[in-house]
């Protein structure tokens, strides 16, 4: 049985789906079009990556404290309640 770790497979898979665009001081802006709001910049691309992923993880976590509707990225839903087991099925 492999283990998956849904929160780092949604991430992973938006970040996927970022677009970067050189602006016109040379430093660079990400974003993810189906997650609204979630923008990052950057002196360089991978700066630019790495606040667009931490950015990213930020608006998910708020997102699910809020209950906010997120977007199926990937197959992903984060809008469903976790199935829970009982203690005893341990």
């Amino acid at each position: 049985m492999s283990i998956r770790y849904i929160l780092s497979e949604y991430v992973d898979e938006a970040m996927a789906q970022a677009l970067y665009d050189k602006i016109e001081d040379g430093a660079f802006a990400g974003r993810i079009p189906s997650c609204k709001g979630v923008v990052a910049f950057g002196a360089t691309l991978r700066e630019c990556q790495n606040e667009l992923r931490s950015t990213l993880e930020d608006w998910i976590f708020v997102g699910l404290k809020l209950g906010h509707p997120l977007p199926v990225i990937g197959g992903i839903d984060l809008n469903k309640e976790p199935a829970r087991e009982s203690v005893d099925a341990m």
